[in-house]
C-alpha cells in the first residue's frame, strides 16, 4: 500500500482538491497546448449558452469542450511521465507519446463533430 494513502475524510478530500489544483495549475503554465484548449472553451462554452439549441445539445456541446480539457490533461500526464523515465528516444515512448496526441486529435474532431451536426443539422 503507497504511503501517500493514509488520509480519510475531510482531510483526504481537501488534499485531493489541492492536489487537482496544483494539476491544473502545471498544466496551463506548463504546457501551451491546455492553454490554447481553455481559450477554445471561454470561447465555445459562452457561445453553446447563447445559441438557441435544446438542453440537451447546449450540454452535448460543453460537454464535448470540457473533455478535451481532460484528454489533455492525460495527455501531458503521459508525456511527463515518459519523459521522467528517460529522454532517450524509444519506440514505446514514441507510441505512448503518439497515442496521447491522437487521443486528443480525436476529441478535437468529437467537438468538430458536434458542433456541426447541432448547428447544421
Amino acid at each position: 500500500m503507497s504511503p501517500f494513502k493514509g488520509q480519510t475524510g475531510l482531510k483526504r478530500i481537501l488534499n485531493a482538491a489541492g492536489y487537482s489544483l496544483d494539476g491544473l495549475r502545471a498544466a496551463f503554465t506548463g504546457e501551451a497546448a491546455f492553454r490554447q484548449l481553455v481559450l477554445l472553451n471561454v470561447v465555445l462554452l459562452p457561445l453553446a449558452f447563447w445559441l438557441e439549441v435544446s438542453p440537451v445539445e447546449r450540454a452535448l456541446m460543453i460537454a464535448v469542450g470540457l473533455l478535451s480539457l481532460i484528454v489533455e490533461l492525460f495527455n501531458s500526464a503521459v508525456e511527463a511521465a515518459i519523459d521522467r523515465i528517460s529522454l532517450d528516444r524509444h519506440p514505446l515512448s514514441k507510441n505512448a507519446k503518439d497515442m496521447g496526441s491522437a487521443a486528443q486529435f480525436v476529441s478535437l474532431s468529437l467537438i468538430a463533430v458536434v458542433w456541426a451536426v447541432i448547428l447544421l443539422g
